[in-house]
């Protein structure tokens, strides 16, 4: 894995994955209910077929659905690709239930994203399934955190820059070629075109958001969930909580994001669609900034919805700053 790179030094508070005590009730509760689940499944149907799905298709399973639909662009047809968790949920602080145990238990692969990400995943992997695990986050340039206990830990969201996602998929390609070598050709060619697209998508958002202008490039957040886009496009980040496993707003959090946007007069204050806006949305009757709208990160939507693929949601997203903070609101 390559070592951090380009710090951030955000406006808001940094990381604090190692700050755990805040959410030791949440931890306590996700073991009970796993060890639950565990014990319905010894109790459980049997397997379909050792190592595939239903339709006899190897199965590979991905931690979140982003994760999905990268692998599912790869995979052209030739494996069945699902997502343990369902769009819409939140991908840190998950609660694995029955049905995932008992699917995983039929997976061959398993894609992680990994960097801290899907600290849940551990005991749910090591209980249902001996399937190969892979880290799709390896080799990509990563973001550190630059103050308090998490300092120099990195920012797990990698995904959120077109560019780094151009790794997620190179090595997504290289873990099918190693479960299924037959179809290597098939991998690589379904890789080499969607990293195509992805490198027109990075140009296109770049045109995008070069449109706001250089006192406009603030982006007020919830969760400190898009440090990879903002440092791709140039845009500087405050956001009330680091990780969404760490949602607890603090006053000196609070106080510190309201008077960053009254002081830089910011237009539009947003927040993730998998974690309660109040929050944000209080910022923005503070200061008299207006609620922005609602990104997409830790999960795609679903299909009607205005994220329903990897390449929609960072359109929908770009598409949503540039309104909020584009002072003619127009994109």
């Amino acid at each position: 894995m390559s070592e951090p790179v380009r710090p951030v030094d955000p406006v808001a508070p940094s990381l604090r994955l190692g700050s755990l005590p805040p959410g030791a009730g949440r931890l306590l509760a996700r073991a009970s209910a796993l060890a639950a689940a565990l014990l319905l499944v010894a109790c459980g149907q049997p397997r379909s077929q050792e190592g595939a799905g239903a339709d006899g298709q190897p199965l590979v399973l991905t931690s979140f659905t982003v994760l999905a639909d990268l692998a599912d662009n790869v995979a052209c047809g030739k494996l069945r690709v699902e997502s343990i968790t369902r769009p819409g949920a939140e991908i840190h602080d998950y609660e694995p239930t029955p049905s995932d145990l008992r699917r995983a238990q039929d997976a061959q692969l398993v894609l992680m994203n990994g960097l801290n990400l899907e600290l849940w995943s551990q005991r749910f992997l090591d209980s249902a399934t001996n399937a190969e695990r892979v880290v799709v986050s390896d080799g990509v340039e990563l973001i550190p955190i630059s103050e308090d206990a998490g300092a120099g830990k990195p920012n797990p969201h990698a995904w959120m820059s077109p560019q780094q996602a151009i790794t997620y998929v190179a090595n997504i390609r290289d873990a099918f070629i190693g479960l299924d070598p037959a179809n290597a050709d098939t991998y690589r060619r379904c890789a080499a075109d969607y990293t195509a697209e992805l490198e027109a998508l990075d140009g296109e958002l770049r045109e995008q958001l070069a449109v706001l202008p250089a006192d406009r490039r603030l982006l007020v957040t919830c969760e400190g969930a898009l440090s990879y886009l903002a440092a791709d496009y140039g845009l500087e980040e405050a956001y009330l909580w680091p990780v969404n496993a760490e949602t607890e707003v603090t006053p000196q959090r609070m106080e510190r994001v309201i008077r960053t946007v009254r002081e830089r007069q910011v237009p539009a204050v947003f927040c993730e669609s998998t974690v309660d806006d109040r929050p944000q949305r209080r910022v923005a009757e503070e200061t008299g900034a207006r609620f922005g709208g609602v990104f997409y990160v830790d999960s795609l939507s679903e299909a009607d919805g205005p994220a329903p693929t990897y390449l929609d949601m960072l359109r929908h997203n770009a598409k949503t700053l540039v309104q909020g903070l584009n002072p003619n609101g127009q994109s």
